[in-house]
């Protein structure tokens, strides 16, 4: 079987974010928008055609922090992650009911996944 004949290897991988939230504004409306940048829209069935994702929001007053576990071949991780990028730089998404939330991103870097994340990243890269 040549190269371009086996299927991808997917491998699991982490992306970390902080952004300051308007206020009233969805702390999961970020991951709504990464899932809608990676797969196209916020409700589909699975598998993700890129890379198969979870988004994990923690909300202290304004300041939000994202932790995004998702599964790639290694060739589509620096797109996965140029995505992801893009999407929370731009700074807003409007939910399912039309009301908008905005905000700032802070940060947005690589990272590991944690040790404790290894069996979700072992069942993203199944998927």
């Amino acid at each position: 079987m040549d190269a371009e004949d086996r299927p991808p290897t997917r491998v699991a991988y982490a992306h970390d974010a902080v952004l300051v939230l308007d206020p009233g504004g969805d702390d999961r409306a970020p991951g709504a928008a990464i899932t809608v940048a990676l797969c196209g829209s916020w409700s589909h069935e699975p598998p993700c055609p890129l890379a198969p994702h979870h988004t994990h929001a923690h909300r202290a007053g304004p300041m939000v922090t994202l932790r995004l576990l998702f599964a790639a071949d290694p060739q589509d991780e620096a797109l996965v992650r140029q995505l992801v990028d893009e999407t929370l730089a731009r700074g807003w998404a409007d939910g399912p009911d039309g009301h908008r939330t905005a905000w700032q991103l802070v940060t947005a870097t690589p990272s590991r996944l944690r040790l404790e994340e290894e069996d979700h990243g072992r069942r993203l890269v199944r998927n």
